[in-house]
């Protein structure tokens, strides 16, 4: 289960964060492999990744801001998410093509194995930085599936999202990955296979 719950630490008057966001939550079932029936995906698997950086943050929580002293409080902008989107597009792209890069170098699989990457929905251009560096090449239609036109930018759960939409069609033994990543600069892999 991830819930985002984003819009309560958003600042309306922040073109840095005001339309980034929006609330959601999905799970997804992981069952023993033994048990698994009908169409499913075995996780091959896992890898995290934090690196600390101020340039997307919550210093404070969002819900401190409906108590009594809150007004009193110096900066009250410090209460919700903040964030430097240039420093952050700059900074975490590489980060994340890399993790993914070095989790499937791990595991024996090379990027041209890859049939889909379901990538954290922060934007498309993001996610076409990522695609580009990971596949070396520009992603096919359908490879890295685009979900914001329809949902926004639901943080973590996107990948999710993409993941149910866009899984369906790929033959036993295709391999992906699924992936998000987040304030710290924290980037999350799943590297799966069609059963």
């Amino acid at each position: 289960m991830n819930p985002e719950i984003c819009s309560g630490h958003l600042e309306w008057r922040d073109r840095d964060c005001h339309f980034i966001f929006g609330d959601v939550a999905t799970a997804t079932l992981i069952e023993r492999k033994e048990d698994a029936r009908g169409d499913h995906f075995e996780i091959i698997s896992t890898r995290c990744l934090t690196q600390f950086s101020n340039n997307i943050r919550n210093n404070m929580g969002f819900l401190r801001r409906s108590r009594e002293d809150a007004g009193a409080l110096p900066d009250r902008r410090d209460m919700q998410f903040m964030q430097n989107g240039r420093k952050v597009f700059k900074e975490v792209l590489p980060i994340v093509s890399k993790h993914i890069l070095g989790h499937i170098e791990e595991e024996g699989v090379a990027a041209n194995e890859l049939k889909r990457l379901w990538l954290h929905q922060a934007n498309k251009a993001m996610n076409d930085f990522i695609g580009k560096k990971v596949l070396g090449r520009v992603p096919e239609p359908g490879e890295q599936p685009n979900i914001l036109q329809e949902y926004a930018n639901t943080s973590s759960a996107g990948s999710i999202i993409a993941f149910d939409k866009y899984s369906k069609d790929l033959s036993p033994g295709d391999l992906g990955v699924i992936c998000s990543f987040g304030a710290g600069y924290s980037v999350g892999s799943v590297l799966v296979k069609r059963a």
